[in-house]
């Protein structure tokens, strides 16, 4: 195949980067952590990693606060999570998760209006807020059309990996 490439340090064996993409995919549209592949002697592991430390770190944080019920679900919030915020529904609405450890930003900029508010009307696709994760801005999007009921986090607040962030009207 065009798109396969062999290992420098073993000339016999080429890897399907579009395999490895696919693989990558699948890990990002389903709540997995890893997937492994053989075939004969080429085994390919992908995995996302995943570290406790800095979830440990902002765990503290809300428990400092009285909180008046949004720490609770926080704290209550499953270690693992669908990436697919659509897959998430709430007794109240819909709660769209945070999918990584970050800090959440409610506008692009501080000068820019915010992505969204209380009572606004959302597109499916339509930004809601943005984690920073590594340096790296994701935007967080809305799984369905709706209203947004609630804003569960302020700006610039550190979120854990599975944090509730906002809620739609179910």
């Amino acid at each position: 195949m065009a798109t396969d490439k062999k290992l420098d340090n073993e000339p016999s064996v080429e890897i399907d980067t579009t395999l490895v993409r696919q693989l990558a995919d699948i890990l990002n549209d389903t709540s997995l952590t890893e997937i492994e592949v053989e075939r004969g002697e080429l085994r390919i592991r992908v995995a996302r990693e995943i570290t406790a430390a800095p979830v440990m770190q902002y765990a503290s944080a809300p428990a400092l606060s009285p909180q008046p019920g949004a720490a609770p679900a926080a704290s209550a919030a499953p270690l693992s999570m669908p990436s697919d915020p659509a897959t998430i529904v709430a007794k109240s609405g819909e709660q769209v998760k945070s999918p990584m450890v970050g800090t959440v930003y409610l506008q692009a900029s501080p000068e820019a209006p915010p992505f969204a508010k209380v009572g606004d009307s959302v597109k499916k696709g339509q930004t809601l807020l943005i984690v920073e994760a590594m340096k790296t801005m994701n935007p967080i999007q809305a799984p369905r059309d709706g209203v947004v009921q609630e804003i569960l986090v302020g700006d610039a607040q550190p979120v854990e990996f599975g944090e509730p962030l906002v809620v739609l009207e179910a």
